[in-house]
């Protein structure tokens, strides 16, 4: 399996933090026909919960985000891994990234069977740039 290393866009938004808000929100996405890849949901306060995810694609699925709160994720530029899982992939993917003297914003990542899929997130696109260099040149 190849590696496969771009940039992604990732959408973001604050909900209520109630019952049925995270399905509301998954349920306005399908339904315009989002594949979503990436969901991240988390707990801000008694009252809120933020929601990151990704793949957004076309203007429908885009409106459909933005009926729920969802808009792109302003100052947040990620880098989107997939390839083989290895024993120490994450090390060797967030030394690289220290290497290059880049920060990360936040890292999320799974191994489901045999794969791997990773995303970072980083403050500027600068910083993205860099880590993708540093990424591309260990997983060569």
């Amino acid at each position: 399996m190849p590696w496969k290393i771009s940039k992604v866009e990732t959408f973001a938004g604050d909900i209520m933090n109630r019952p049925g808000m995270l399905a509301r929100v998954l349920e306005n996405l399908a339904n315009a026909g989002a594949d979503l890849e990436f969901v991240i949901a988390r707990r801000v306060s008694e009252n809120t919960s933020r929601v990151f995810l990704s793949p957004i694609s076309g203007a429908k699925q885009a409106r459909a985000a933005a009926d729920v709160g969802l808009n792109r994720a302003a100052g947040m530029h990620v880098l989107r891994i997939e390839g083989p899982d290895q024993p120490g992939l994450g090390a060797r993917i967030t030394r690289a990234i220290a290497d290059a003297g880049v920060n990360m914003r936040g890292l999320s990542s799974a191994s489901p069977g045999k794969g791997n899929i990773c995303y970072i997130a980083f403050a500027t696109a600068q910083d993205l740039a860099a880590a993708t260099k540093a990424v591309r040149k260990v997983l060569k």
